[in-house]
C-alpha cells in the first residue's frame, strides 16, 4: 500500500488515501498498451463501407448481342465488371472489425497505464468536483486552479461536469467503469475523485 495526497479544487492538501501497489505501482508493460489500444481502435471502426457486386447491380438481364458473328468480343451481361456501370469485383462489404483480448490482459494493461501516470507524477486525487451549473468557463477556471491542461477526469455521474467539459479541448470526463487504457495514455494528466478511486481499485482487484 502507498499513500496519495488528496486535494481540494484550490489545490490545497486536505488528507491522504491508501492506494494498492498492484494498481498504481505495477510493472509497466508497454507491449500490452499496443495490444489493448489496437483492440479499442478496431472496435470503434464502423465497418459500413459497401459496394455492389455484379449480382447486386440492376439491369443486365439480356445478352447485349449474339455470341458469334458480330466481330465483337463475346459478352453475356452489361453489368459485367469490365463494363461502365457494372458490378465491383471483391469490393468492401459491411462487416465488424471488433475482436477481444483476454480480460486479464486488459486489466494488466490498465494497471500499467495507471502506474505509468503515477511514476510521471501525473495523477491527481481530489476530494470532490462540484459545479453549480453547466458552464464551461467554471470548469476551465477549476482546472487552472488545479494546474492541469490535458486531463482525463474520472468522476461518478455528474451531469454538470460532463456537459461543461464537452467544448474544452484535451479534456474528457469518464465514469469509473469507463476508464480505459487509450484515454489514460491520450491525456497528459489523470484527475480522479476520491470516491472513484475506491471504485477503480475495487474493479481492478476482483
Amino acid at each position: 500500500m502507498a499513500l496519495f495526497d488528496v486535494y481540494d479544487v484550490s489545490r490545497s492538501k486536505v488528507s491522504q488515501v491508501d492506494v494498492r501497489d498492484e494498481i498504481f505501482a505495477a510493472p509497466i508493460k508497454k507491449h500490452l498498451f499496443h495490444d489493448v489500444v489496437r483492440m479499442q481502435m478496431a472496435n470503434r471502426r464502423s465497418g459500413t463501407a459497401s459496394t455492389k457486386g455484379r449480382s447486386d447491380v440492376s439491369g443486365g438481364g439480356k445478352k447485349p448481342w449474339r455470341q458469334k458473328g458480330t466481330g465483337r468480343a463475346r459478352s453475356g451481361s452489361s453489368r459485367s465488371p469490365v463494363w461502365r456501370g457494372g458490378g465491383i469485383v471483391f469490393g468492401p462489404v459491411p462487416h465488424s472489425y471488433a475482436y477481444a483480448v483476454p480480460k486479464k490482459v486488459r486489466k494488466l494493461a490498465l494497471c500499467s497505464a495507471l502506474s505509468l501516470k503515477r511514476k510521471e507524477n501525473k495523477v491527481l486525487i481530489v476530494d470532490k468536483l462540484e459545479l453549480p451549473e453547466i458552464k464551461t468557463t467554471l470548469l476551465v477556471k477549476m482546472l487552472e486552479q488545479l494546474g492541469v491542461h490535458s486531463v482525463l477526469i474520472v468522476e461518478q455521474e455528474n451531469s454538470n461536469l460532463e456537459k461543461s467539459a464537452r467544448n474544452v479541448p484535451h479534456v474528457k470526463v469518464v465514469r469509473p467503469e469507463g476508464l480505459n487504457v487509450y484515454d489514460v495514455l491520450l491525456h497528459e494528466n489523470l484527475l480522479i475523485t476520491q470516491s472513484c478511486l475506491e471504485s477503480i481499485q475495487g474493479r481492478l482487484t476482483v
